[in-house]
């Protein structure tokens, strides 16, 4: 008689110290090698684009700018664009500009934030400090150039609120030249530092074609080869006129994310400098109306975890009739489950941040469990239950 193994789990949230926002992993191991995994997300379900559905054009900006703190400018920007099409209208070219200035400082910021809290989780506290420190530098920016460090809001729909001075030029220049020295020095310690390179190097590994099957996107996917970056597929802003060289490695482990994320950030810098050597003279709005004409697009944009994507629907309102996201840490939530067998429960962290994952922006869905059983429940279900629940 065949004795039946017992699969022994080892859960990993929603709240964990390696987590930084609530999602569930179940990690089946034999020992220490991880031998099966699975992925529950959902914990941060907001209802966001429910609530677009009452709001106007113009409040769901700075709503849907909310829907990501680490990337609000690339969801403004992905909207504003989606909007535009339907209404029929061309923003002014310095505008455009602005627009990507800020977008590639997004990315920047982000890669930087994300460099931090991967250092963290890999025990190099030294080098999250560090790079956190630098990360201000893009902070001071931010403010420099809108007023506010996180929630930037330097869009409109149909072009943007700020201007970019001289004195600004300048300051975003001298930010640039000293981060770049800084890039640089990390990008020498990811590549150099046994300790760091012990706890990526062959970690995570992802072939080409398997990220390509997986669906992978943005950094992930060109850190496996894959030649991916709407920027370059489908350009956006002033992305035409200013087009962006693709970063690549083809290691496909967390070295190569690490090498991707790094040699990104100085092509970022050398687009802004671009930009800003020649920043157009225009108007920085044009006029748009309020009731948004009937019909339905979709917008792509790449933020820093890759591939956002919108869809929008309007009915010839005031408001929208359905908005639709779908946010790059979603495509990329496959290929954890996938590479993570035969690697140690240890490397369980380091994977995971290695997609750089955004719990809050990917969160659509929630399943409501009564008893034993459990169902799918739609708007109408949901807001039944709620009062039945609360009589």
């Amino acid at each position: 008689m065949q004795e039946k193994v017992e699969k022994f789990i080892v859960p990993i949230g929603p709240q964990h110290p390696a987590l930084k926002e609530p999602g569930h992993f179940e990690f089946s191991v034999d020992g220490e090698e991880v031998t099966g995994a699975t992925i529950r997300l959902g914990f941060v379900h907001r209802g966001i684009e429910k609530m677009t559905e009452s709001r106007t054009w113009i409040q769901n900006l700075y709503m849907l700018e909310r829907v990501c703190g680490i990337c609000s400018h690339v969801h403004g920007i992905a909207y504003t664009l989606g909007v535009e099409k339907l209404a029929g209208v061309t923003v002014p070219p310095r505008a455009q500009a602005i627009r990507t200035i800020v977008l590639e400082l997004e990315r920047i910021q982000s890669h930087m934030l994300w460099l931090g809290v991967a250092a963290h989780e890999g025990g190099f506290d030294t080098l999250f400090m560090y790079s956190w420190r630098d990360r201000e530098t893009v902070m001071d920016l931010f403010e420099l150039i809108s007023g506010n460090r996180v929630q930037h809001s330097v869009n409109l729909v149909g072009g943007v609120k700020y201007d970019i001075t001289p004195e600004q030029k300048q300051k975003v220049l001298d930010g640039l030249n000293y981060l770049e020295g800084r890039i640089q020095y990390y990008e020498k310690i990811i590549t150099t530092d046994d300790t760091f390179l012990g706890r990526t190097r062959n970690v995570g590994k992802m072939t080409k074609e398997e990220a390509t099957l997986l669906g992978a996107v943005g950094p992930t996917a060109r850190a496996s080869g894959v030649e991916r970056d709407v920027r370059v597929e489908s350009p956006y802003a002033s992305y035409p006129g200013h087009p962006v060289n693709i970063v690549l490695d083809e290691g496909g482990d967390l070295t190569s994310r690490f090498i991707v994320r790094i040699r990104e950030m100085f092509e970022s810098i050398r687009v802004i400098r671009e930009i800003l050597t020649n920043l157009p003279e225009s108007e920085l709005t044009v006029r748009v109306p309020r009731r948004i004409p009937a019909g339905e697009v979709i917008s792509r944009v790449e933020a820093p975890r890759g591939e956002l994507f919108y869809y929008i629907k309007s009915a010839g309102g005031e408001n929208p009739y359905r908005i639709k996201i779908r946010t790059p840490s979603l495509c990329n939530w496959g290929t954890i489950s996938s590479v993570a067998v035969g690697h140690k429960l240890a490397d369980m962290p380091m994977l995971l941040v290695g997609i750089d994952p955004c719990f809050s922006c990917n969160d659509r869905l929630v399943t409501v469990r009564k008893e034993t059983s459990s169902q799918t429940m739609y708007w109408e279900d949901l807001r039944k239950y709620g009062v039945e629940y609360y009589q």
